[in-house]
């Protein structure tokens, strides 16, 4: 009995050695690495946005370089006429930013280094191009700039090349608005051998909207080879609400601010029995105005200087003052297509003119349209406008 109990605890004292023996080795030894993870001595990954080597780089695209696990030492990014670009170190100091754009058909160097916590370095080294276009395509607003305007304004960029890219400078335009409008762009025919995009509400702005229009198409592919040429701001505040009802049968010309008539006047429109001198019915804007403005044309014999003029369509159609009308301004309609009026009202009207004003033309058989200029927006039905942007 005293030897089978003796067998019994050398047998607990092996298996408590065994034991012993397995804690030890569990202690004693490595956490098990991680698949994947970096091993302790292997240099900081270094990440840029203009790899080396690439010919194709967007200048105006974001340039950057960061090492998630280092700290960037001493970057810099410098053009081949030796001049640094300037740029941003975050504040974890693991990524450098360009400040600035980067010019077209032209290459950059990177420079620095990437540290990482156990002081193993990684350079940051490597040249690269950005893109040379075949044509840079420069974009205007045709708008005033930091201008109050009328609610009926389009917003117009004009293109001096053809745009064949349409969506991708689409994509580069932003409105913003201090009150929600709803509105679209829309690609009109250009005759200038360009292109051209409208923004319009869906209705009148609402008085007192302070709008922010962004062109970012510096860097921007806009087809065929063309890029843009630089990006555009334009910042406009809506002003009170004014809008002419100019019916043509009526004889006279009715002004509406801010929902009250202040104007009601004789006036006299397009002779109805020549189409081409019907003053075209639509929702016509206003674009510009002059206190002397020469009016001739070939077709119909005359070169006059009128007084008091103010644009409502690019083909030929004025609002303008007209002593030699004054027989027929309330009771008849012989202009070539203006809306005459007297001397004293057309001054009136002229003195509250804004570029954007509504000049809504009834009553006459033929409609405002393309062939009446640039500005016909708003004889464009919703629907059909909206089908015009190019990311309809």
């Amino acid at each position: 009995m005293r030897g089978r109990l003796q067998g019994v605890l050398a047998v607990l004292v092996a298996l408590v050695a065994v034991a012993g023996v397995v804690v030890g080795c569990a202690a004693a030894g490595a956490t098990p690495p991680v698949p994947g993870a970096p091993s302790a001595d292997a240099p900081p990954s270094v990440t840029t946005t203009a790899a080396a080597g690439r010919t194709d780089v967007d200048p105006g695209g974001e340039i950057s370089v960061s090492a998630p696990d280092a700290a960037l030492r001493d970057v810099a990014l410098t053009g081949a006429d030796g001049r640094g670009v300037a740029g941003t170190t975050s504040p974890d100091g693991h990524r450098w930013t360009a400040d600035e754009a980067l010019g077209y058909g032209r290459s950059y160097t990177w420079s620095g280094s990437a540290v990482g916590a156990d002081g193993a370095v990684t350079p940051i080294a490597g040249g690269f191009t950005t893109v040379t276009p075949d044509r840079v395509v420069r974009a205007q607003f045709a708008q005033p700039d930091d201008a109050t305007v009328g609610v009926a304004a389009p917003i117009v960029i004009q293109f001096d090349g053809p745009v064949t890219d349409k969506a991708a400078a689409e994509r580069a335009l932003s409105i913003r608005t201090s009150v929600p409008t709803e509105g679209s762009w829309a690609w009109l025919p250009d005759d200038a051998d360009g292109s051209r995009v409208h923004w319009r509400p869906k209705e009148y702005w609402q008085p007192g909207t302070v709008v922010d229009v962004r062109a970012d198409l510096y860097g921007v592919a806009l087809g065929d080879g063309a890029y843009g040429r630089e990006d555009l701001t334009s910042h406009l505040t809506v002003g009170r609400s004014q809008i002419v009802r100019a019916d043509v049968g009526s004889h006279r010309m009715v002004v509406i601010r801010d929902g009250q008539q202040v104007m009601d006047v004789p006036a006299s429109y397009g002779l109805g029995s020549d189409p081409n001198r019907i003053t075209r019915s639509g929702t016509h804007v206003v674009t510009e105005k002059f206190d002397n403005k020469r009016m001739t044309s070939a077709q119909y014999g005359y070169d006059l200087i009128e007084h008091w003029a103010v644009r409502i369509s690019n083909n030929g159609e004025f609002i303008h003052a007209n002593p030699a009308s004054a027989s027929a301004q309330g009771s008849s309609n012989v202009t070539h297509g203006c809306v005459n009026l007297s001397t004293a009202d057309a001054r009136a009207y002229y003195d509250t003119a804004l570029y954007g004003d509504p000049v809504e033309v009834t009553g006459s058989p033929v409609q405002l349209s393309a062939a009446d200029g640039d500005v016909y927006d708003w004889a464009i039905g919703w629907d059909q406008w909206r089908g015009m942007s190019a990311l309809s």
